[in-house]
């Protein structure tokens, strides 16, 4: 990229050439553009490059191209991509061929002289001094090959040659130029400068410092004249240089001496290669050199210019394959996996990836919480998700439900189950969704002969689909229709996850692991061993057998009445409690943790935290608690009484507990229990004197 003029009887001062670097987005933004807007338009393209001063003392930072590069409103630019310290914008053009045979004859350099002049009229018309990021314009030339998703580019970063060269006097570590107190006054004054909003991505200015206080300060280009005329100050052309070399200082500084020259007419320039670690100002890094300058009478001649970007030491175009990641689907996946990556940067370097992404949840509703849960689920990564639902898309969901729209309610409206379905492919198309519509069988709701069959082929669906899944979401509007999937994923052993909605409360939970003696991965574990014990369902704590909700009721009864952020606040829960689960090294048979737990989290160092087995929440009081509680006996869905006559009888037992309402009370024990507790009579000890001391319960 430099000049191979030299004087044997000076040195010349060498700048190190600047490299380039394109993030994929790039290409993918440029392909939509081209294929949507530009077609066979090879009118030059006008891009942003960003680049930052040199933040490692052994890498350089280059000149990169982003998907935001292709901005092509002002405003937009203006509103968008300055004020961020890292990526300081630098005007460019894009010239991209219609075909490889127009890349290979372009006229190279004629383009570079026309960049060049450019600069050089931006320096005569005062303009590179108020908006110096024009010194450092580049340009690319390329051919995209969109069938194959491949693309051929070259960089060009003009830079005005002095005639003759310009002489290194002296160039040392800025450390070693200041005085300590000098030093320490200019590094305040950069990180002033580069934590201001308005400054952070203004790459060329100036330095005063005062030789009386070594008090520094910086300024804009523009205000070079109100600097003149001080001897008691020392006056520094800053910039933020991207090279990391101790002998060399950047591409940028070539542009810069030539409008010091051409503006200022000075002989002598002392320039400060400002470089930075950790974000702050480092002046071991950071270079001050000294150049010399021959002044011409007239600069009224175009310099001529330099600057194609070599590769690998020739002068040749760089190409890119990007057939396996810059199908949009692909590029999709790669984008959404980023916060999750990200993640284990710091934050959770134990999170595994590959069990979210590898799990398969069912979700038994596909209304407000299902939306909720199927969103959230796919901002953890993962991708396969089943619905099962009943009911059809109606004119009040879209408002509540976030995955339909007012299309989907239109005629007898859509199916919910195909519809979500539907919308998680439009939101994320590598999502492996699929919807089952089936309505699910439940006790207390009895059945007719001839509709036996019907409902034992549900039954048996469901329990498939539960088997086929590893994790299971009850989300249904009833609790009896809770009933059945609990009791198959106790006889499975699946995870269970529980989300309920009040009008203004909600309680979420997760299901215990199967009954003991019935599941050989917690006699395995021996749990009595270890102290613990098996976590409740949602049925646990009930006293009587699920029932017919759903007969007799008002419309606001029928209705799901609740506050509309329940929902969002529910999903979000039961969707981190499944990730908990997950993450969790005992998985399924974890302990139930309380935010009161000593340890702040789970014994077995659950890396999110503390795994509550539920929580219990208020919005009219917004507040929230977590409880603990354990599996009963007499539970009418998870109990080993249950599970085991669910064995051995099979459909029988479930049209026994569908038809007959007392069925699972009287196995269960439930009914002995209720008559012992009616039975049971207190003697109360009438006195009158005590009677002020009664408290309302």
């Amino acid at each position: 990229m430099d000049d191979n003029r030299q004087s044997p009887s000076t040195t010349i001062l060498q700048f190190a050439p600047l490299n380039s670097s394109v993030d994929e987005g790039f290409w993918h933004s440029f392909s939509s553009l081209k294929l949507d807007k530009l077609g066979i338009d090879d009118s030059p393209i006008p891009i942003t490059g960003f680049y930052a001063p040199c933040s490692h003392p052994q890498v350089s930072n280059h000149l990169t191209l982003l998907s935001e590069s292709l901005l092509l409103s002002s405003d937009q630019q203006s509103s968008s991509i300055h004020g961020n310290r890292n990526k300081c914008p630098v005007p460019g053009t894009l010239y991209n061929t219609n075909t490889v045979e127009s890349f290979t004859k372009l006229d190279k350099q004629s383009l570079l002289k026309a960049e060049a002049n450019k600069i050089w009229e931006d320096i005569q018309s005062g303009k590179a001094l108020e908006d110096c990021a024009c010194l450092a314009r580049f340009f690319v030339i390329s051919f995209a090959d969109l069938k194959k998703w491949s693309f051929r580019y070259w960089f060009a970063f003009p830079a005005l040659v002095l005639d003759p060269p310009a002489s290194l006097v002296q160039l040392k570590p800025a450390s070693q130029h200041f005085t300590l107190e000098e030093a320490e006054s200019v590094s305040a004054a950069c990180n002033e400068w580069r934590d201001s909003s308005l400054t952070t991505d203004v790459p060329f200015f100036l330095v005063s410092v005062s030789s009386d206080d070594s008090k520094a300060t910086i300024r804009h280009l523009k205000d070079w004249e109100p600097c003149q005329g001080d001897d008691h100050h020392k006056l520094l052309f800053g910039f933020y240089d991207p090279c990391h070399l101790p002998s060399n200082p950047g591409w940028p500084l070539r542009n810069y001496l030539a409008l010091i020259r051409s503006k200022w007419n000075l002989e002598t320039v002392l320039f400060f290669c400002y470089r930075e670690s950790r974000g702050f100002a480092d002046m071991s890094l950071s270079l001050v050199g000294q150049a010399s300058i021959t002044l011409l009478p007239s600069d009224e001649t175009v310099p001529s210019s330099v600057g194609w970007e070599l590769n690998k030491g020739k002068r040749a175009p760089r190409s890119i394959s990007l057939a396996n990641s810059m199908d949009p689907t692909r590029l999709a996946v790669s984008a959404c996996d980023l916060n999750l990556k990200l993640m284990r940067w710091r934050a959770l370097p134990s999170l595994d990836l590959n069990v979210l992404s590898s799990v398969k949840c069912l979700l038994l509703g596909a209304g407000t919480l299902g939306c909720q849960v199927a969103r959230t689920l796919m901002g953890w990564g993962i991708r396969n998700i089943t619905f099962v639902d009943y009911g059809k898309v109606a004119m009040s969901n879209p408002v509540r439900q976030s995955l339909y729209t007012f299309e989907d309610c239109l005629g007898r409206g859509e199916f919910k189950a195909v519809a979500a379905v539907k919308s998680l492919k439009q939101i994320f198309p590598a999502m492996e969704s699929s919807g089952v519509v089936m309505a699910i069988p439940m006790p207390g709701h009895p059945i007719s002969s001839q509709e036996e069959e019907s409902v034992l082929g549900d039954c048996k669906r469901l329990r498939d689909l539960i088997e086929s899944h590893d994790a299971v979401f009850l989300l249904t509007d009833t609790r009896e229709s809770r009933w059945l999937p609990s009791l198959l994923c106790a006889n499975a052993n699946k995870i269970a996850i529980n989300a309920a909605l009040g009008f203004d409360s909600y309680m979420v939970m997760r299901h215990g692991a199967g009954p003991t003696s019935l599941t050989d991965e917690m006699q395995n574990l021996d749990m009595n061993k270890t102290g613990r014990r098996r976590l409740g369902c949602y049925f646990c704590n009930d006293v009587v057998a699920p029932q017919d909700s759903m007969t007799d009721r008002t419309l606001d009864q029928q209705c799901t009445v609740t506050r509309p952020g329940l929902a969002p606040i529910a999903g979000a829960l039961a969707v981190e409690l499944l990730v908990g689960v997950l993450q969790h090294p005992l998985g399924i048979y974890a302990k139930g943790d309380n935010s009161r737990s000593s340890s702040g989290g789970n014994t077995d160092e659950s890396p999110l935290g503390i795994l509550p087995h539920q929580i219990r929440g208020s919005v009219s009081q917004f507040s929230q608690i977590t409880l603990l509680g354990q599996a009963s006996n007499s539970c009418t869905a998870c109990s080993e009484t249950v599970v085991s006559e669910y064995r051995e009888k099979g459909n029988s037992f479930i049209l026994e507990a569908i038809n007959h309402p007392t069925y699972l009370e009287d196995l269960t024990g439930l009914t002995e229990l209720k008559k012992a507790a009616n039975s049971f009579s207190l003697d109360w000890e009438d006195d009158d004197d005590d009677d002020d001391e009664a408290v309302d319960m």
